[in-house]
């Protein structure tokens, strides 16, 4: 029972299968797109627990994880995390749970992952500890199945075929890459269920610029007016990115459930079968305390 797939190499499958593999399990990621395509590696890669349910446990899964983001911000260069100040506007502000709170102190201080250097590092992390990756895709759980007694599956919105789940939905957003004018905080302005949102991300690559929320939708071509519209409410923020260069466009679909599924089934053909996705605009900032229920669930059945 030591041989474990996971299904999906976003940050939630990369982050379960190296706490797996650092537990001495023979795990295997299957991974159908490349890092820069997964909605993990579209994502601006700030912390904070947005857009997903149900927030209670989001806010546990997310307190959990901030620490571990903590300790990897000790080593960015290795890692892509760095513990970065900023500030909150809007009902961000105003609707901050007191445990998050303490967390990230006044001014607020969280940590930003640089996606394009974090996913790497986790792919690292998984052949240090004897795991690998391999460029797969899976046609059905059982396929997963007829190769290992356990399955981990962490494939977002492809949850839809492959667990046949109904309850997921896309959100899409839209970013954009500027030159950075010097702004070294971030910034961050949302309403509640609003389709629109303002923040300003300073990442190596450039400044990060968002953003948008259109439930529904999955076109994933970029929008010339959307990404106008971007760069000029983040400009009223700070005037000099109006005539930033623009380097880049994304378009990300976040994975969306009406309730986080992180839960254990057995598979027709007896494989047990560990499921970890629906996390929507929260990916990263749960990722290492969705992973450890996830590895507790596994205990819970005596494959720990």
């Amino acid at each position: 029972m030591d041989e474990v797939i996971v299904v999906g190499g976003g940050v939630s499958g990369l982050t379960t299968a190296v706490l797996l593999a650092e537990r001495g399990k023979d795990v295997r990621v299957w991974s159908r797109d490349p890092d820069r395509e997964t909605a993990s590696g579209i994502s601006g890669g700030l912390c904070w627990p947005y857009r997903i349910e149900p927030q209670e446990k989001a806010l546990e899964w997310a307190v959990r994880s901030f620490r571990h983001f903590a300790w990897l911000s000790e080593q960015p260069r290795q890692t892509g995390v760095r513990l970065v100040r900023g500030r909150l506007e809007g009902a961000a502000s105003g609707t901050v749970p007191p445990e998050w709170l303490s967390l990230i102190g006044s001014p607020p201080r969280t940590p930003i992952a640089d996606m394009q250097a974090y996913l790497p590092y986790l792919r690292g992390r998984l052949a240090a500890a004897g795991g690998r990756c391999e460029e797969r895709s899976a046609a059905s759980l059982a396929e997963a199945a007829a190769e290992a007694p356990v399955v981990v599956n962490c494939t977002g919105l492809g949850a839809r075929e492959l667990a046949g789940d109904s309850g997921m939905r896309p959100v899409r957003g839209q970013l954009v890459v500027v030159e950075n004018p010097g702004i070294e905080e971030w910034y961050l302005s949302s309403e509640e269920g609003a389709a629109e949102t303002t923040y300003v991300l300073p990442q190596p690559y450039g400044l990060l610029l968002g953003g948008t929320a259109d439930d529904g939708a999955e076109d994933t071509t970029p929008d010339p007016a959307v990404t106008r519209a971007v760069v000029e409410r983040c400009a009223r923020v700070h005037p000099g990115i109006a005539g930033a260069r623009i380097l880049d466009v994304r378009v990300g679909l976040r994975p969306y459930r009406p309730r986080v599924r992180l839960e254990a089934e057995t598979l027709p053909g007896g494989a047990l079968c560990v499921h970890n996705y629906g996390h929507g605009g929260a990916g990263v900032t749960v990722s290492w305390g969705c992973a450890l229920e996830a590895v507790r669930l596994l205990d819970a059945e005596g494959l720990g």
